[in-house]
């Protein structure tokens, strides 16, 4: 399987909250909601119906399934919706029982195995691995060199500090740009593609 990121991000590097107020306080961070000035359906709705049509399945953070769990099921009957709560979901938690994995089709992974899991799905057969969100989950996949394509909706706003995914781990990380849209409202959607190291 490809391992794909796609994240709504601001130009400061910000991933946190993007969906709504409450979604995520962490560290005081009071812009929860800071997509939607900019969303649309064609280009920035497009990335994710893409994304979504190329996956297998789905990978998220604990916090970002839960967000996810709470919100899709009840949007059942819509396309988007419907494939959102039809495909496999894996949940990488410490804290999650068993019995919380309410939403369809989800398997959780030991937070003190999830490189290891991860790889062997990775090396797997099968479509793309999406992960979503999950910006400390993102983090360290990209530590780990275990993505294959980076799909970033860079969006015209400054947020001043927040959750990143980018790690501080002091390593090279270089990719190349495989294709980029623009939106009316200015949003960039570029797909990014790590290099072969030297």
């Amino acid at each position: 399987m490809r391992i794909v990121i796609t994240e709504f991000i601001s130009l400061d590097g910000v991933v946190q909250a993007p969906g709504g107020q409450g979604e995520d306080g962490d560290g005081g961070f009071a812009h929860g909601g800071w997509t939607q000035p900019f969303f649309d359906p064609e280009v920035v709705g497009g990335s994710f119906t893409e994304a979504l049509e190329k996956a297998d399945a789905l990978l998220y953070g604990r916090r970002t399934w839960q967000n996810m769990a709470a919100a899709w099921p009840e949007r059942a009957g819509d396309p988007f919706a419907d494939r959102m709560n039809a495909i496999p979901k894996y949940v990488v938690s410490d804290t999650l029982g068993d019995d919380e994995l309410t939403w369809n089709n989800t398997t959780r992974i030991d937070g003190d195995k999830a490189v290891a899991r991860i790889r062997e799905l990775r090396d797997g057969d099968g479509g793309d691995l999406v992960v979503m969100g999950s910006p400390t989950l993102a983090r360290t996949l990209l530590s780990e060199g275990l993505v294959d394509e980076l799909r970033l909706m860079i969006m015209p706003v400054l947020l001043g500090g927040g959750k990143s995914i980018f790690p501080q781990d002091g390593g090279l990380h270089t990719l190349e740009l495989t294709s980029t849209a623009i939106s009316p409202a200015g949003v960039h959607v570029c797909t990014y593609r790590p290099t072969a190291k030297a």
